[in-house]
């Protein structure tokens, strides 16, 4: 598999987020440090896709906590959105080779 698609699949393992609770960071996590060695673009695209997931998950245990008030589900639903948006968008420019960074991301990993 060639690094471009590594980097894709890291993106898209999100997804997996939607089916298992906490996949959207452990299956990006595995592939990364499977990878990482192997390939500076994977390495780099592997931290994007956990620090975004990282970030995302926050913000859903917020909305969580905010459901009490009912900005809490509005706030979900834009953050859910919000997620499957940049997945798509981070896997289309990185399977072309391109670089990606997220927006509205907190850098956690280096």
């Amino acid at each position: 598999m060639s690094e471009k698609q590594l980097a894709m699949w890291t993106h898209l393992s999100a997804f997996a987020g939607f089916i298992i609770p906490f996949g959207n960071i452990i299956a990006p996590l595995v592939i990364w440090l499977t990878n990482k060695e192997k390939s500076s673009f994977v390495d780099t695209q592997g931290k994007e896709a956990l620090n975004f997931q990282i970030t995302v998950t926050i913000a859903s245990l917020v909305s969580l906590i905010l459901t009490i008030i009912v900005i809490g589900v509005l706030l979900a639903i834009a953050v859910g959105i919000f997620d499957v948006v940049m997945i798509i968008i981070a896997a289309v420019k990185v399977s072309k080779g391109e670089e990606f960074r997220y927006p509205l991301c907190i850098r956690f990993i280096k």
